[in-house]
């Protein structure tokens, strides 16, 4: 449902929010949620565009989120990346798949896509960070 792209910007934001503040650089980043610098950079710097993370030049610059951006929620970050289609998308990619020409699993899919919104809708960045911090969940296989 999600694209590779906007799973690590997902998990950037998140090592972000962890950092509380900190300016972080790109190669930290990537390392951080095993993802290429090139892809993490591109990412990041879209997502700065867009003022949902901030970047600061220079050598001490970096990425950072701000309090503000840490109350967040996670679609923000879908929206940037995937645009708001994503949750109206077909499961097998057809172009006129509806109620009245359903594709094969429209109705489960349907489900799982309105499930997956409302999580993205309610869940915060700073609530995803915790558990990371905490060592409760995992950014990195």
């Amino acid at each position: 449902m999600l694209s590779y792209t906007c799973k690590t910007a997902i998990k950037a934001v998140i090592y972000l929010s962890g950092r509380s503040g900190d300016k972080i650089n790109i190669k930290e980043i990537s390392g951080r949620i095993n993802a290429s610098e090139h892809t993490v950079g591109k990412i990041l710097q879209l997502l700065a565009r867009k003022k949902i993370i901030n970047s600061l030049k220079g050598p001490t610059g970096g990425f950072y989120l701000n309090q503000e951006q840490q109350g967040q929620a996670i679609i923000h970050i879908v929206e940037a990346i995937e645009g708001d289609t994503v949750f109206r998308e077909c499961g097998l990619g057809l172009s006129k798949c509806s109620a009245t020409h359903p594709c094969p699993i429209h109705n489960e899919y349907k489900v799982a896509r309105e499930l997956m919104e409302k999580i993205f809708r309610e869940r915060k960045v700073g609530d995803l960070c915790g558990s990371v911090t905490n060592g409760l969940s995992y950014l990195i296989d």
